[in-house]
């Protein structure tokens, strides 16, 4: 916000007045409300004219690309087939069971020019777990791999992604000779959330949700052409955005999927990448194995993390090996699309922060038991207002008189609070907090105390069952290969570096910690193994 109204701070965006906290960005012109428009128009609208004619999607792996010119062309005739020859229409939900690829992008987009509905699910997911997600979206159309389809109910019949008749779609020429009218709020995807922490549930999301958040990107894109290497997967929210993202701001995206450290090195330096990615894991990874000091990575800029908590020790390490990239951390749900993010080398060294509001986004804290709303520094649950919020829960009224207040405002479920320069800082999810006596103690902060010690690898905490005290936390530790710390080694430098009432006091020595696509750790698991004693399968 270039000049903020007197009401509101100009360092912090908090306004006494109504109690809420503004985005300090410029603010970004959206397309009327009442405007017919697709997020695919909308994209392609974005383009240049001519369309460019260097790649707009390579395949990490093969080299493979697609130039612009191509993936519009084959957008047009895949949208016109799949209506022509399928009768997919707006409001169909599409199911999709598939690892990342190069026909994704083109898959989503055309589907969304239908006014269907893109709901994408993790190919790892079991066959239970898929056959709740499909009566949760109640989809009329799947597409899957020749690998994945076995999984869907044996009474669906998928289109298959790789098969001769979707590669006859792609390359059929033809447009829709009728272009389907599609509202700015009708639904364009169902992306499907908190299954590591809770009762999955199915959130739909508008066309205007990603319109608003591509336009914030556009307005402040670098002017330099972007090469951005996505890692992320394309069922996950962030990799769902990114592949739309990229095309839309006329970048050349790099899909790698979910490969081993070594070979994203290697995609890095083949195609002189610029930006990229990555979950946590990946950062620690970077900054922690020597093989990715054997590859040139003089042309990468930027690292966006997100999904999970990023240690600070982990960023300094990174930043210690690669002094000229920007770790760019940001902060977003399903729900509510992009809430924060860092831009530029400044607000990039506000490394426990996840940067500042985004475009068009406003914010209140409010204390998560009395509901007092809150001020700068104060913590409490963070709730948001903005044009990329989910429209609710598929099915389920009750999540949704849970999730929004009587305002509109979204409860994130996570404990924050904002600094007197605006910037957001999560202290962890509500929802994970171990109640140890009369006390709340935020696992995310035991875990950054333990990262810091040399000899770990990585950690989690959880809350374990105690008789007096309720619950007490307790760690799940990696050790350095060749470590000998002891579980009282632990404990000692957790104590001396906390409140007596966030000591751990017990402690689980495990080979990995177990974490979702986008690393966020499986707490759930790891306190159910902590139950049953099972650590060696971890």
């Amino acid at each position: 916000m270039a000049n903020p109204p007197p009401s509101i701070n100009s360092h912090s965006g908090y306004s006494p007045a109504t109690k809420t906290f503004h985005s300090l960005r410029p603010l970004v012109a959206l397309p009327p409300i009442s405007q017919p428009l697709s997020f695919t128009s909308y994209a392609v609208s974005l383009l240049p004219n001519p369309f460019p004619s260097y790649p707009a999607l390579i395949d990490g792996s093969t080299g493979v690309s697609l130039s612009y010119p191509d993936l519009v062309s084959q957008i047009h005739s895949l949208a016109s087939s799949l209506h022509s020859h399928l009768g997919i229409s707006k409001g169909h939900v599409a199911f999709i069971l598939s690892p990342s690829c190069l026909k994704i992008p083109i898959l989503y987009l055309s589907l969304l020019s239908l006014g269907a509905i893109v709901t994408p699910a993790n190919p790892a997911a079991t066959p239970s777990e898929l056959s709740r997600l499909i009566h949760l979206s109640g989809p009329a159309f799947f597409f899957a791999t020749s690998s994945t389809s076995s999984k869907l109910p044996c009474h669906v019949t998928p289109i298959l992604i790789d098969s001769p008749l979707f590669r006859s779609f792609l390359d059929s020429g033809s447009s829709l000779s009728d272009p389907i009218e599609i509202l700015q709020s009708d639904p364009a995807a169902i992306q499907f959330s908190s299954g590591t922490t809770g009762r999955i549930k199915a959130a739909a999301l508008p066309h205007r949700s990603f319109i608003a958040m591509t336009a914030g990107f556009h307005a402040l894109r670098p002017s330099e052409m972007e090469t951005t290497m996505l890692s992320a997967p394309m069922f996950h929210s962030l990799g769902f955005f990114v592949a739309l993202k990229g095309i839309a701001l006329a970048e050349t995206t790099v899909v790698v999927g979910g490969a081993p450290l070594e070979r994203i090195m290697a995609v890095a330096e083949r195609f002189d990448v610029t930006q990229m990615t990555a979950a946590p894991p990946l950062v620690v990874g970077m900054a922690q194995s020597e093989e990715t000091l054997r590859f040139d990575l003089s042309s990468l800029r930027r690292v966006f993390c997100g999904g999970a908590p990023l240690s600070q020790d982990a960023a300094e390490r990174f930043l210690a090996r690669f002094p000229l990239v920007e770790i760019s951390q940001g902060y977003g749900s399903t729900e509510a699309g992009g809430i924060s993010r860092m831009i530029g080398p400044e607000e990039c060294r506000r490394g426990r922060s996840v940067g500042r509001l985004t475009e068009n986004v406003e914010a209140k804290v409010v204390h998560h038991v009395t509901g007092k709303v809150l001020s700068v520094g104060e913590q409490g649950e963070l709730c948001v207002r903005g044009p990329a919020t989910m429209l609710g829960y598929v099915g389920d009224p009750e999540a949704n008189a849970l999730a929004f207040d009587s305002e509109g405002w979204l409860k994130t479920g996570d404990l924050c609070y904002f600094d007197e320069d605006g910037f957001l800082y999560i202290v962890d999810r509500l929802k994970e907090m171990i109640k140890y006596k009369a006390y709340q103690v935020p696992p995310a902060e035991l875990e950054h105390v333990l990262q810091s010690l040399p000899e770990i690898v990585d950690a989690a905490v959880v809350p374990y069952p105690h008789e007096e005290a309720g619950q007490i936390p307790m760690a799940f530790v990696v050790r350095q290969p060749g470590s000998n710390l002891s579980e009282l080694e632990v404990m000692e430098f957790v104590a001396k570096q906390v409140a007596p009432y966030k000591k751990i006091r017990r402690v689980a020595f495990i080979k990995s910690i177990p974490k979702s696509a986008a690393g966020k750790v499986l707490r759930r698991e790891l306190a159910s193994f902590a139950l049953c004693g099972s650590f060696s399968r971890l």
